[in-house]
C-alpha cells in the first residue's frame, strides 16, 4: 500500500525516533508499505519518520545511482546491489575529507542543494530478520546512509545548509509545510493552526 510522505514542518521529521524490537507489530507489513511508497516517488531511500512513524527504521534502494556514467566501476557496482533494510542503525565512526554532493528530500519536494558529508562511515544495524551487522560504506553509498539516519535524528539535509542558504529557501519551505506544493505522489501536510 502507498503510504502518504510527510511534508516538511511536520513534528514527527524533528523527532529523536525509538529503537524497535522483533515484536513491533507488522514490521513485513510496514517495510513492504515503505518500499512500495519509496518506488512510487522514485526515491532511493525512506525512513519511518517519513510516513510518520517515530521508529529507528529506513530503507534504502541506490540502484537508480549505479546508471550514472561519472561513477567509477567499483562505485556503480556497490550501488547496484544497495537494497536494503536498516533498524536500529548506528554510525560507528566517520572518516575523511569533507565533500559536496547535490541532496533532495521526498518531504521537502522541488528543493535540492549542496550539502557537505564526511565520505567513509562505520555502521552497526540490524536487518528485517533483526540480524546484527557491521559494515563500512564510502561514496554515494555512505551519504545515502547518512541522509536517512538524520531522519531517524530528527535532522533534515536543510539543517546542514548554510544561514544564507537557508533563508533562500525559508518561502519554499513555508510552502511545502503548508501544502502549496505539487508534488508527483501522496503527501500529509502538518495541520497548521488558524492565523498562523
Amino acid at each position: 500500500m502507498i503510504l502518504p510522505i510527510v511534508a516538511y514542518g511536520d513534528p514527527v521529521l524533528r523527532k529523536v525516533a525509538v529503537e524497535i524490537d522483533e515484536n513491533y507489530p507488522d514490521l513485513e507489513k510496514l517495510i513492504s508499505n515503505m518500499r512500495e511508497t519509496m518506488y512510487n516517488a522514485s526515491g532511493v531511500g525512506l525512513a519511518a519518520p517519513q510516513i510518520g512513524k517515530a521508529i529507528r527504521l529506513f530503507l534504502i534502494d541506490a540502484s537508480p545511482f549505479a546508471e550514472d556514467e561519472d561513477l567509477s566501476e567499483k562505485d556503480r557496482a556497490v550501488l547496484k546491489t544497495f537494497n536494503k533494510v536498516f533498524i536500529n542503525a548506528k554510525i560507528i565512526e566517520e572518516e575523511g575529507d569533507e565533500w559536496t554532493f547535490n541532496e533532495g528530500c521526498l518531504s521537502i519536494p522541488d528543493v535540492r542543494e549542496d550539502v557537505v558529508r564526511k565520505p567513509k562511515i562505520t555502521i552497526e544495524y540490524q536487518d528485517e530478520n533483526f540480524k546484527k551487522h557491521t559494515e563500512n560504506l564510502d561514496g554515494l553509498a555512505a551519504r545515502v546512509f547518512q541522509h536517512e539516519y538524520d531522519h531517524i535524528e530528527g535532522i533534515l539535509f536543510t539543517d546542514k545548509l548554510s544561514s544564507l542558504k537557508k533563508r533562500l529557501i525559508k518561502k519554499k519551505l513555508e510552502n511545502i509545510s503548508k501544502g502549496k506544493i505539487n508534488a508527483d505522489y501522496r503527501m500529509r501536510f502538518p495541520n497548521l493552526k488558524k492565523g498562523k
